[in-house]
Formats: structure tokens, C-alpha cells, sequence
């Protein structure tokens, strides 16, 4: 017969003899035999050891068996660490070993195969103690571990919830997957920025109930939204009718101007369908377009629960005095944008407009579409 898996047994006696006979039975069949002489070394032993199973004496000097017992129970590592009391009594110290805490008795003289039987049928509880603490502290482990991912993923989903409202989703997984939000801070950097708005939208309002008013609304942002988004623009921001968009930030692009002008293209054709189904309902509305290029401070602006990313300049605002100068349906731009634009973009020269806050002439023109037929030279 071989020891419970190399089983620690802790030998606890005041006579010496007792122990090595203990230990003559136990090492042959494979168990480790620590020892002790008192109850006060026994207890540092299991605090200082690995023991799977003690064999305890019950009369000793100093702490006795008893004792030893109950402080044994009494610490939460070893409240439930195998207990065979070893006695030469009758009934009354078994009933005290058993109030003490100890799972078994051995009689003296100690019985050779009573021994090795009781010792292999503890050792191999105290081994299911063992699994079912390992089991139960990795299941502990994996329960961190998933409510850290938890963590982890609904951090994220408020960061892309945040992103979102100003980046293209696309674009907002990307920020989170790497981690870096750095682009976010402020800088200088040249854009394109495009400025829309209805055009009758005040008369409108002023004449529709609210909810009438909130449906054209929803109807023109989710149109204009989802073109943002695919042509991979940042919103800044939509103000009642008014909504602007930027390129070449975060995000660099190389064709910001031809971009943004495409953009504009799709969203007046969209905005015409609506536009037409408006009419049914007895709305005259319209679009007007303005776009310009320059450069900008761009950055997260706002508090915290509450972040914008803005740009900052005057580019903003010549975009927004082109749109108020375009007629109907028309996409006006700054002669820095066509040119830059490239041979695709068909228009024409629409004059130099005095813009109210710009004390020179700007040198405006009338986009009609974008001919992709035409070669790039």
C-alpha cells in the first residue's frame, strides 16, 4: 500500500517513541511524516507547512490535543484539515475530541492497518478538499477575468459611443481597437469643410406643428448622416437644419476637396428626393452647399460627459457664408477648393461675392457635378 498521492501527515506527540513508530509505519508506504512535540509546534508547523492530515496526541504539556484542535478549526485555511486524535481513553475523550473538532480516533497501542486505513481514508478527502478549493479559486480567477472584459468592453462601447458622434464608425473602431485617442488633442491642420442648410427651413418651422417639423428633421439627418459616415467625413456638429462636415482630420485624405465635393453632389441628390416628397405635403424646401479649404485648430472641446471634437477658424466660417450665398440646390465653393478639386469636377466661374466678416472679394464657383470620364492629367 502506497501513501494517498504523497501525502503530508503531521505527527503530533510529546513521546519521541511514539512518533518514530508512527513514522516507521507511514514513510514505507509513502507518506512524508512531519513532526512535532507540542501543540504550540504543531501549530507552527501547519502555518509554516503543507500538511494534508494530522495525527494528533491528545495529552500533552502545554496546549493539549483539544486545543490544538480548536485552533485548528478556528483559521479559516485549516477550518477543515483532517484530524485524527490519538488516544489511549475510552467514550468521555472521544466526546471531547469530537467538540473539539477532530474527524477521527485511533486508539492506543496504535493498530498498524486501522492506521493506514483511517490515514489513506482522510488523505484522499482532504485531496477532494484540495481539488474542489482549486476548483472553486479558478473559478473565482475566471470571474475577475470576465468582469474585467466586461469592464473592458462597456469602457469601450462608451469610447465608440463618444466617437461616433463626430467619426465615422469605421473610424471609431479603429481609434478603440489601438487605443490611441492622442489626434483627439488640439492642433493646427488644413481641412475642407463642407456647410449645408435648408433653404425655406425658418418659414417652415414657423408655419409646422413641432412634431411635423421633428420628422423632416429625422428624415434629412438620417439621409445626410449615413452619406457622412460613408464618405468617411467628421461631423462636427448638426444644428437644427444647418450640418458641417470636415475632411483631412483626424484622418488625413489626400483628395479632401474632390471628396467633400462628391459628398455634397450625393447629399443635394438625396435632399432632392425628400425634397420632393416635402412638396406633397405642401414644403417648399430646398438645399443650398457652401465648401471651402484652409487651415484650422482642430480638437476635442466640451467638458467631461460631454465632448465635441470642433474645428476653429475661418475656414469655418467662409464655408458657412458660401452656404448662405448658394442658391437653391446649389454648390458653391471657394476657387481654392475647385482648383484643388481637379479636372473631374464640372462647374463654373460664379463671381466674386462679398461675404459679410471677410473684408476681400471671394472668388466663388458653381459645382454641377463631377465628370468621372474625364482623365486626370
Amino acid at each position: 500500500m502506497t501513501g494517498e498521492g504523497g501525502a503530508r501527515v503531521l505527527v503530533v506527540d510529546d513521546q519521541p517513541a511514539n512518533i518514530r513508530l508512527l513514522e516507521a509505519i507511514l514513510v514505507p508506504r509513502g507518506y512524508t511524516v512531519l513532526t512535532a512535540v507540542s501543540g504550540e509546534e504543531a501549530l507552527e508547523v501547519i502555518a509554516t507547512s503543507d500538511v494534508d492530515l494530522v495525527l494528533l496526541d491528545i495529552v500533552m504539556p502545554g496546549l493539549d490535543g483539544y486545543e490544538v484542535c480548536r485552533r485548528i478549526r478556528e483559521q479559516a485555511d485549516t477550518a477543515y484539515l483532517p484530524v485524527v486524535m490519538v488516544t489511549a481513553s475510552g467514550d468521555e475523550q472521544k466526546v471531547r475530541a469530537l467538540e473539539a473538532g477532530a474527524d477521527d480516533f485511533l486508539g492506543k497501542p496504535v493498530n498498524q492497518s486501522e492506521l493506514l486505513a483511517r490515514v489513506a481514508s482522510l488523505a484522499r478527502i482532504k485531496r477532494y478538499q484540495d481539488t474542489i478549493r482549486r476548483q472553486a479559486a479558478e473559478l473565482a480567477a475566471w470571474n475577475r477575468e470576465l468582469e474585467s472584459r466586461v469592464e473592458t468592453q462597456v469602457a469601450e462601447l462608451e469610447r465608440m459611443g463618444r466617437l461616433r458622434r463626430f467619426l465615422s464608425p469605421q473610424l471609431a473602431e479603429l481609434i478603440v481597437d489601438s487605443g490611441d485617442e492622442s489626434f483627439l488633442e488640439s492642433h493646427r491642420r488644413e481641412i475642407v469643410v463642407v456647410f449645408c442648410d435648408l433653404r425655406g427651413f425658418t418659414t417652415f418651422a414657423e408655419a409646422s406643428e413641432p412634431e411635423e417639423v421633428m420628422g423632416v428633421l429625422k428624415d434629412y439627418h438620417e439621409a445626410l448622416g449615413d452619406l457622412i459616415f460613408r464618405f468617411e467625413g467628421t461631423l462636427e456638429r448638426f444644428a437644427g437644419d444647418g450640418l458641417m462636415v470636415f475632411f483631412n482630420d483626424p484622418v488625413r485624405c489626400d483628395d479632401g476637396p474632390l471628396r467633400a465635393i462628391r459628398m455634397a453632389l450625393a447629399m443635394r441628390t438625396r435632399v432632392r428626393g425628400l425634397a420632393e416628397a416635402w412638396a406633397r405635403q405642401g414644403h417648399d424646401l430646398a438645399l443650398g452647399i457652401g465648401i471651402a479649404q484652409g487651415y484650422a485648430t482642430l480638437g476635442k472641446i466640451g467638458f467631461d460627459g460631454r465632448l465635441d471634437y470642433a474645428a476653429i477658424g475661418s475656414v469655418t466660417n467662409l464655408a458657412s457664408r458660401l452656404c448662405d450665398a448658394a442658391e437653391p440646390w446649389q454648390v458653391l465653393v471657394s476657387e481654392r477648393v475647385f482648383s484643388a478639386a481637379g479636372p473631374l469636377v464640372v462647374g463654373e466661374d460664379a463671381g466674386a461675392r462679398e461675404l459679410r466678416g471677410f473684408s476681400r472679394r471671394v472668388t466663388t464657383f458653381s459645382v454641377r457635378g463631377v465628370d468621372n470620364s474625364r482623365t486626370v492629367s
